[in-house]
């Protein structure tokens, strides 16, 4: 756990800090590639992934890899501010500006100064605060909450969502704007379900780290164990597993995790095409086929309709939400594509037609 102590005050603000960088999955070393090409540059960065998938240590690695490496690096949690401090804690305040506001104090923006902010669940902010962020990013300048001076700011912004920020914009949660000025650059972090290749390295790691702490002797993964772990859903990502391995290491005996021991649900991951993810970094052929073989012996009804359904989805996903260019990857009218998501339950009816629905 990290202390943060916000300059001109004597509030501590906690945030969690980043534990377990390890990407040994090929998706994910393809994932660290992009990184390392768009770390340099001073554009903002949009990180979309679950919650769990470690996008706080992806920011943090676009961090060191700039030329901003040895100025702060300040982590915000947007969805733990409330509409009526999120002005105040982001851009500072003037002594007076509100009740108990007895002195002057910067606000995240300017104690990144130099640096970089992560706002993490960006889509929680609301839109009063939206406005004036896509001004800062704008103007590169911020105004405390009661005062007209500006004060100039070199900060890059990188920003971190668990939710479809195209389908807030369409419900009027979000600026368009505010969305485009965002991902400038964008990267997508596969759950951990996704990224077989990674668990056993990061079980490994959390194994090691624990028993540090517990001053144990490192224990070894049954054969059995390490089946589970691959085989999980892992529901709750890199997080989960964190708390699996740790509750593991409480119980397990002999020097040996066994299955048992992580008292996890125990389900195996029902494959789809979706979690196939055709949209991110290498073609799903093999992934496909094992999909279908389980289809098969599963006696799936409505094998056809199914298959239309996986297919339009992950063609929308790939697609980034379009309808216009959902239909010309798959080279059929936008009409039609329109009337399957609907008919799949991809889009509401009522939902307007637009080239970036």
């Amino acid at each position: 756990m990290e202390i943060v102590k916000h300059p001109e005050s004597r509030q501590l603000v906690r945030t969690v800090k980043a534990s377990a960088y390890v990407f040994e999955d090929q998706n994910s070393k393809r994932l660290m590639s992009y990184i390392a090409q768009i770390a340099p540059s001073e554009a903002t960065v949009l990180i979309i992934g679950e919650t769990g998938t470690g996008k706080e240590l992806v920011a943090r690695q676009i961090h060191a890899l700039s030329s901003r490496k040895n100025k702060p690096f300040v982590a915000v949690n947007c969805g733990a501010l409330s509409d009526t401090l999120a002005e105040a804690e982001l851009f500072g305040h003037e002594r007076g500006a509100f009740t108990g506001a007895i002195s002057n104090q910067v606000g995240w923006f300017e104690a990144a100064q130099g640096g970089t902010i992560f706002l993490d669940e960006i889509g929680d902010l609301s839109p009063s605060i939206q406005v004036k962020l896509l001004r800062i990013l704008q103007e590169n300048e911020v105004v405390r909450l009661g005062s007209r001076q500006t004060k100039k700011i070199d900060v890059r912004v990188i920003a971190a969502t668990n939710i479809k920020l195209e389908e807030a914009v369409y419900a009027g949660n979000f600026r368009e704007d505010l969305y485009f000025r965002l991902k400038v650059a964008s990267l997508h972090i596969l759950p951990l379900r996704l990224r077989i290749g990674d668990i056993l390295p990061l079980a490994q790691h959390f194994i090691e780290d624990y028993s540090r702490s517990l001053k144990r002797p490192v224990p070894i993964l049954s054969e059995e164990a390490e089946r589970l772990l691959c085989d999980y859903h892992w529901p709750g990502n890199i997080r989960e597993l964190e708390n699996a391995i740790h509750h593991a290491l409480l119980i397990c005996k002999n020097g040996i995790i066994q299955s048992y021991d992580f008292q996890l649900t125990g389900f195996k991951h029902k494959l789809s095409l979706h979690d196939a993810d055709l949209s991110i970094y290498q073609p799903a052929g093999q992934n496909l086929k094992q999909i279908l073989f389980e289809w098969f012996e599963q006696g799936i009804e409505d094998l056809n309709e199914q298959l239309e359904a996986e297919i339009t989805e992950a063609a929308y996903q790939y697609c980034h939400e379009n309808q216009l260019h959902t239909a010309k990857l798959l080279g059929v009218s936008r009409n039609i594509i329109r009337a399957r998501l609907i008919k799949h339950g991809l889009l509401s009816p009522n939902t307007r037609a637009s080239t970036v629905s």
